[in-house]
């Protein structure tokens, strides 16, 4: 492997990557920030649909592709062959983890099943996304981060108000937290395995993915028996809790109890709320929301969101500015949290890349190594497995697999 590959915690661990897009490529770059060897499976022809959505590009290399699969080794595999199946088998045979996410069936028709594969590895680790699980009246839907997000209740909730037309997350939740909740999972079965020598199946979903980011929405439903809606940046069960006006842009202000309501009457230098009826309690000012925000955005015009920041930060308010992604990503904080880092690719050069957000106090915590180049590691993985120079050849010369010459 690369020398520039530092051994995290999951160091030893061989993930199989048989996924494209998004929701399975996150899962399998958290394994592999935190040291997994993960061996990303491709198509012969093309190689992941991401390589192709540009741009923006970087020298020609796609940038979706590159921040998703980096400290990856990358294999090309046309797995719809009988010999592309052998290849696959023979390396999953070895493997710890196989991580997919096809649609449904697609691997059955390969012979690449849990069902296919557990009696070569009895200890095979073997996870599944899909749009909708394994089971179930939806099992066999393509699923897609829109429509998770819309049939989860996500969009019902994400807008400016009733009456306004949907809205989805202005990223795709579904995907990531799929991935992450894929990672949570095989971690999860990997210490069982540690105990019992056991693999098994491990299942989730975009639509699960999706849900989990609805619980304070379903304690309500709960509750009540009715659906809360859309309410911009506002919270459904505190106040004020939400975006404001400034005199040069938006503030997050959060004051979930009377304490933190108090130090912001305070700050806003309005005496009056403390003594108005309606604002006396979380309840009231629930009640009366859009008359609240109207006197706090009158008085948050005045200054501008950096100099509100300020203010509230040294009276001990939960307050933040609203930034762009250049902002964010030249935030000191950031910074010092090592949340954009540099990897190098042989093509793009040195990128930059969102970094873990899971921190280590072991410093070799955590890889560096850029995206894989389109079948940049098909010989080296082959023949870790066995494969000799001979066969590796006479598969790439009837496309069984595409290697890069070396």
């Amino acid at each position: 492997m690369n020398e520039n590959v530092r051994k995290g915690p999951l160091a030893g661990l061989r993930v199989i990557e048989m996924a494209h897009v998004m929701s399975g490529p996150v899962g399998g770059l958290f394994l592999a920030d935190m040291g997994a060897d993960v061996i990303k499976v491709e198509k012969v022809a093309g190689g992941d649909d991401t390589r192709r959505t540009v741009p923006p590009a970087i020298n020609g290399e796609a940038a979706s592709f590159m921040i998703l699969n980096r400290n990856k080794r990358g294999i090309a595999v046309d797995a719809k062959q009988p010999k592309g199946q052998e290849v696959l088998r023979k390396l999953m045979a070895g493997a710890d983890v196989v991580l997919e996410n096809y649609r449904p069936g697609a691997m059955k028709r390969m012979g690449l099943a849990y069902e296919d594969l557990k009696r070569l590895n009895p200890g095979l680790i073997y996870c599944t996304i899909s749009g909708f699980g394994n089971d179930g009246p939806y099992a066999q839907r393509a699923g897609y981060d829109l429509i998770s997000q819309g049939m989860s209740g996500l969009m019902s909730l994400t807008g400016e108000g009733p009456g306004r037309a949907p809205v989805k997350v202005g990223v795709p939740v579904g995907d990531v937290t799929a991935g992450i909740l894929a990672a949570t999972g095989i971690l999860a079965a990997y210490i069982e395995k540690l105990r019992t020598g056991k693999g098994q199946y491990v299942d989730t979903s975009l639509l699960e993915a999706s849900m989990i980011h609805t619980y304070w929405p379903a304690a309500l439903a709960f509750a009540t028996g009715k659906s809360a809606g859309p309410m911009g940046s506002a919270h459904p069960v505190a106040a004020p809790y939400q975006a404001f006006r400034t005199a040069d842009g938006w503030i997050n202000i959060g004051a979930i109890g009377n304490s933190n309501w108090d130090r912001i009457a305070r700050v806003l230098n309005m005496p009056s709320l403390h003594t108005d009826v309606r604002f006396q309690d979380n309840g009231g000012r629930m009640d009366n929301l859009p008359v609240l925000v109207d006197l706090i955005e009158t008085a948050l015009s005045s200054r501008s969101t950096d100099e509100w920041v300020t203010s509230f930060e040294s009276a001990g308010v939960p307050a933040g500015p609203v930034r762009n992604m250049m902002q964010v990503l030249e935030d000191p904080h950031t910074l010092a949290r090592k949340m954009v880092i540099e990897v190098e690719h042989p093509i793009a050069g040195n990128i930059k890349a969102l970094g873990c957000p899971i921190k280590f106090s072991n410093p070799d915590g955590v890889t560096r190594r850029g995206a894989p180049l389109l079948g940049e590691h098909t010989e080296q993985v082959l023949k870790e497995v066995g494969f000799s120079t001979v066969q590796i050849n006479e598969l790439r010369e009837q496309r069984v697999v595409h290697a890069l010459l070396g």
